[in-house]
């Protein structure tokens, strides 16, 4: 385990909160959702039952849970609202924990690089009908 300092840690925490809009789920091992908070309704995740199966309140869950003793990691997922949003899985002894990131400077990030990735090809394509002309 790395040996970071309280102030690294604080500050990163405060980045990442400040940051990424961190919400989360608390989902029982039988699917039931037990507890929620963080800013949710940022990922336009509304109207939550306590004691509900989580896949039929959250879409993209149906399925993916219950975990194995195993992390889960989803990049880049757009949510309900089409927010995009890592969603990051992983099991514990109260049961399986469901966060929620912002991911939307990833998303613009990867975008842009498509986008000249794409003019590149383009570009590619229109030198080489010339060079064959």
């Amino acid at each position: 385990m790395l040996n970071v300092p309280t102030s690294v840690i604080t500050y990163v925490i405060n980045l990442m909160l400040e940051h990424r809009s961190l919400a989360y789920l608390l989902v029982k091992k039988d699917g039931c959702l037990l507890s929620w908070g963080g800013k949710l309704a940022n990922y336009g995740v509304k109207n939550l039952k306590k004691g509900e199966d989580i896949g039929q309140q959250i879409f993209f869950l149906e399925g993916l849970l219950p975990l194995d003793n195993s992390p889960l990691f989803l990049a880049c997922l757009k949510t309900g609202d089409g927010i995009c949003a890592d969603i990051h899985l992983f099991p514990s002894s109260e049961g399986d924990w469901v966060l929620f990131l912002d991911a939307t400077v990833d998303e613009m990030q990867l975008s842009l690089i498509q986008q000249q990735a794409n003019e590149f090809v383009l570009e590619h394509e229109k030198v080489t009908r010339i060079l064959n002309q």
